[in-house]
């Protein structure tokens, strides 16, 4: 396997939707697939399994995701290529020319990153605010919770979490930051809590939950990052080749849904012309036009596959 990464010890975890994943990809034992989103391996080692002439390309922006992957792959050397670089640049870190059979895109936070109390991305653990997906990356939750003015707090809040009350939540960490710097996602867990009234705090889930994704994707400018991945990983495929992209939050699904919508999407003119003058001609056809789930075995064994959807296309 080729890779500039000494190996870290293995995480295992289970795939989500990793059956419906890899049926939507076709996968010819002799074709090129992209994981663009690597992570702990999972769907990269089933994808190389059945590889045999075939090159699995393995992206991560993380530089420890791929030293694990390194050991959660070593038994398909030869047929593996790992890459440290972030998805959006997908036509640049591929070698020219590449125009791959597949590229699956398995979004958000991975499970090694949310389980790390030093990576600073859950709720669950005192740690220092960070939420790099790249801890090389200059910019980390710290900085944006305690320089970015209001007005960008609340749209964050509101445009990547979907928090009702980001107002209230800026307002609060501006208070606060303006006595001390907000240095831990602890603290940041409890001011988040109490600027809630009393009916949020009661709703599913941590209350802090929204604020936290909202704040990591602002971080790792993922909603952009999205857009740019999908449609890099368009402009690359083969005609015949398949996209997958699975997504875990509305908001996340709702980037892929328009961005794959954009693609199938032919002329552009106001309807009553009476002749195209646009030119626009569709580069994708969708082959889900809803998501696909988890199967009911799969949510019992899973809990990140409840929120889970997969959405794949088909290169013109």
């Amino acid at each position: 396997m080729s890779s500039g990464f000494d190996p870290a010890p293995a995480f295992t975890h289970e795939p989500v939707l990793l059956r419906e994943s890899l049926e939507a990809l076709a996968i010819k034992p002799d074709g090129l697939y992209v994981d663009a989103t690597l992570g702990a391996g999972g769907h990269a080692a089933h994808i190389a399994q059945r590889l045999t002439t075939g090159r699995l390309f393995g992206i991560d922006r993380d530089p420890e995701a791929l030293r694990r992957a390194v050991q959660t792959l070593a038994p398909f050397e030869g047929r593996v290529v790992l890459l440290h670089g972030d998805y959006r640049n997908l036509d640049s870190l591929l070698p020219d020319g590449t125009r791959p059979d597949g590229v699956l895109f398995d979004l958000g936070v991975s499970s090694p990153q949310f389980d790390d109390p030093a990576r600073g991305f859950s709720y669950r653990y005192d740690t220092r605010l960070d939420m790099r997906m790249n801890p090389n990356d200059p910019i980390s939750a710290y900085e944006v919770v305690n320089q970015w003015p209001p007005e960008e707090l609340r749209r964050i809040l509101w445009a990547y979490g979907e928090e009702e009350y980001a107002p209230l939540i800026a307002a609060a960490l501006i208070r606060r930051r303006a006595e001390a710097p907000i240095e831990t996602t602890g603290q940041l867990a409890e001011l988040v809590t109490r600027a809630l009234p009393p009916k949020a705090r009661r709703r599913k889930g941590h209350p802090a939950k929204q604020c936290f994704q909202a704040l990591r994707m602002a971080v790792n400018d993922e909603l952009a990052g999205i857009r740019e991945g999908l449609r890099a990983a368009i402009g690359l495929l083969k005609p015949g080749g398949r996209l997958a992209a699975i997504s875990f939050h509305s908001v996340e699904d709702r980037a892929v849904k328009t961005t794959l919508a954009e693609a199938a999407r032919g002329c552009t003119c106001p309807p009553d012309f009476p002749v195209c003058v646009c030119g626009k001609t569709p580069l994708i056809a969708l082959v889900t036009r809803k998501p696909l789930t988890a199967a009911p075995a799969e949510l019992e064994q899973n809990r990140r596959a409840h929120s889970a959807k997969l959405r794949v296309a088909e290169k013109i």
